[in-house]
């Protein structure tokens, strides 16, 4: 009963910080993929579509769909790529740039909030813990 109720635990933290950064989300009316392509093309720069749909690990053809939405807000665009003039690259604007590094550092915010709730040596053990689970 005891790792049913961690897991009980664990999906309610899951479910708190999703719901806070869907509300920190609000004011650029963006979606979670758009959210998360916004941020891996941040990270990693302009990349193919194919590229990106892999770091989102979704279907080519749904990356199509938010990309396609991205792009109609001006947030990115659609460039030949010279290693290959079949294939299309996808790169922020000035605008997705600005609009990515400003959702980036709303889901920051939001995430100190909810661990400022844990004392320091708390919040060392549950980093730890956290990284042991993902690696």
């Amino acid at each position: 009963m005891e790792d049913e109720s961690l897991l009980e635990a664990f999906w309610g933290v899951t479910r708190k910080l999703r719901h806070r950064t869907r509300e920190a989300l609000e004011p650029w009316n963006v979606s979670p993929s758009q959210s998360r392509a916004l941020g891996m093309l941040t990270h990693h720069g302009e990349m193919r579509l194919s590229a990106l749909a892999e770091h989102l690990r979704i279907a080519p053809r749904s990356a199509t769909e938010v990309v396609d939405d991205l792009q109609n807000r001006g947030l990115v665009e659609r460039r030949p790529d010279p290693a290959d003039r079949r294939a299309t690259l996808v790169a922020l604007t000035a605008h997705g740039v600005e609009t990515g590094n400003a959702i980036k550092q709303a889901r920051a915010a939001e995430g100190e909030r909810l661990f400022a709730e844990l004392s320091d040596a708390d919040r060392t053990e549950l980093a730890r813990i956290l990284r042991k689970l993902r690696d």
